[in-house]
């Protein structure tokens, strides 16, 4: 029987180990989840939007066990203490919206005519989870999955393994029903197998490109909705009258935080020639002064190693690319021995760099950024549009109507402006392009997770 295995990047070693389930095992599980939806759809909205915060409730409870297995399955530092916060807001504000986002859309109720649409739940829903913030993207489609009626199925990244595991155990100690939310240990054919047999009615996935592909094809013919969101290659421009100390710190902690494994983080900056040279000198200072290259267990450590010796090559080639082709590299190697060549990769900041480096291009993911000076919004515009990619992108400026008009013309999904690096769950986190489609969270979160079903009732005879 083959397994799944999670290679730790803090020491290299098994940090844990599955055996992949058979697809006949698995699609039995299924059709255990499938047959507990239609009971659990049938609970009131509240009940089960009390079950779903308990479930988060109890998982905030496995803090302890959560935060240093974090560290250890993708090298996140245990000072930022795991994603709780951002799960809790996630899923308060989906509970919290839920009674008006899937009330009726009530068209006529006359002595004559009902007329109504109904939001339904689609029934089982798949989501393939990533390994870069495990419990956050999760929780974007399990919570309001669940709330609406969906049972749900998860497959985790094999990086985080656990992470799948954890949360069916703390909802289901939580009081949800058995089946109702399950966790499967599958490889990727498995999960393409599943996929082509039809067994799902919505799947969520988040990852790369080549993995949304790899699901659009098993798909092909079965009608189920996907929701995919692919990467990214976010800009930020940084205007003339931009408040630069505010820029320079959000913006390197967008490039930076969690070694720049972040589905939304910055990998390309365009700043205006009247701030460029006191823009790069403070953001090379700020990675100089702040971040500490190191094992994550340590208290200390502000960046951990990247999840996987694979991925720091991608980004080590990238750099090395690109200061063969003529960029330079403002941080000294000197100051971070700690990179070891494998998975522990020290931060880099990239100058004269064009936008045909890879760096500048393909997605990086990881703790590298290029700065290049642009002379124009236009100029911006264009740079920041010349990407196969499109789901956010940072405007800095004090002028609002200025951003608008360039958030108009910009290809993302999200357009920010004086902040980076958030998702919002009062907004549709949605991209264009290479990105993906579909959106989640918001009241359209609710929306995708359901399928309009109209009722027109004629009382009596006219």
């Amino acid at each position: 029987m083959s397994s799944l295995k999670l290679i730790s990047p803090v020491d290299g070693s098994v940090y844990a180990e599955r055996p992949v389930m058979g697809v006949d095992d698995a699609a039995a599980a299924v059709a255990r989840s499938r047959k507990a939806q239609k009971d659990w759809a049938r609970r009131p909205l509240e009940e089960r939007i009390a079950l779903v915060r308990a479930g988060v409730a109890r998982l905030n409870e496995m803090s302890d066990e959560v935060v240093p297995e974090l560290a250890w399955m993708m090298g996140r530092p245990i000072r930022y203490g795991g994603e709780f916060g951002g799960v809790n807001e996630r899923t308060n504000y989906m509970a919290e919206i839920a009674q008006r986002a899937l009330a009726p859309i009530e068209i006529e109720n006359s002595a004559q005519f009902e007329r109504r649409i109904e939001h339904v739940p689609h029934g089982v829903v798949f989501v393939v989870a990533p390994w870069n913030y495990p419990y956050m993207t999760a929780i974007n489609t399990v919570a309001p999955a669940l709330i609406a009626g969906n049972t749900v199925v998860l497959k985790h990244a094999t990086q985080t393994l656990l992470v799948g595991e954890r949360m069916v155990r703390a909802f289901t100690e939580a009081g949800l029903p058995e089946d109702v939310f399950i966790n499967l240990f599958l490889d990727h054919q498995g999960s393409e197998k599943l996929i082509s047999a039809g067994s799902f009615n919505f799947i969520n996935f988040t990852g790369s490109v080549g993995g949304g592909k790899a699901i659009e094809r098993a798909a092909a013919g079965t009608f189920t909705g996907l929701g995919l969101e692919l990467g990214g290659k976010d800009p930020g421009y940084v205007m003339e009258d931009a408040d630069l100390d505010w820029a320079v710190d959000t913006l390197m902690d967008g490039a930076m935080f969690n070694a720049g494994q972040c589905c939304c983080g910055i990998e390309r900056l365009y700043i205006a020639r009247p701030l460029y040279e006191a823009f790069v000198e403070k953001a090379a200072a700020w990675v100089t002064a702040g971040l500490k290259l190191g094992n994550p267990l340590e208290q200390d450590t502000t960046i951990g190693p990247m999840a996987s010796v694979r991925f720091a090559k991608e980004v080590r080639a990238q750099t090395a690319e690109a200061i063969t082709a003529g960029a330079r590299g403002l941080i000294d190697p000197k100051l971070y021995p700690a990179d070891d060549g494998g998975a522990y990769l020290m931060p880099q900041v990239l100058v004269d760099v064009t936008n045909d480096m890879r760096v500048m291009r393909d997605e990086s993911f990881g703790p590298v950024v290029g700065i290049m000076p642009v002379d124009s919004d236009e100029q911006a515009l264009g740079l920041m549009n010349d990407s196969p990619f499109g789901l956010t992108a940072s405007l800095w400026t004090n002028d609002t109507e200025r951003a608008a008009r360039l958030g108009d013309e910009l290809e993302t999904g999200t357009v920010f402006m004086n902040r980076a690096d958030y998702l919002d769950p009062a907004l549709c986190w949605t991209g264009c392009k290479a990105t993906g489609r579909g959106g989640s969270l918001s009241e359209i979160g609710f929306q995708n997770l359901t399928r309009p079903k109209s009722y027109h009732l004629r009382k009596k005879s006219a």
